[in-house]
């Protein structure tokens, strides 16, 4: 019960630094988290952590090359010349 107490308490607080996550919504993702890493045990928890990170990386590279023109090969596109 102090748990989901707690982590409601935190997950209200990293909401918002979060965003696109309300207030309610940190609670209750808050209040879940000691029963989802309680059932993940600690190679789950390793794992989502893991996979968490990856999808970050992947995330901040796709908004790199959208901000950078779209074309991660390197190239540029070739010039087109009237004939």
């Amino acid at each position: 019960m102090i748990g989901k107490i707690f982590g409601a308490i935190v997950g209200n607080k990293a909401a918002k630094h979060v965003k696109g996550v309300s207030g309610t919504s940190g609670t209750l993702l808050g209040m879940a988290a000691p029963v989802v890493v309680r059932r993940l045990g600690p190679l789950g928890v390793i794992a989502a952590a893991a996979g968490a990170y990856a999808y970050k990386k992947y995330s901040d590279r796709r908004e790199v090359e959208k901000a950078r023109g779209g074309r991660s090969s390197g190239f540029a596109e070739p010039t087109r010349t009237q004939a």
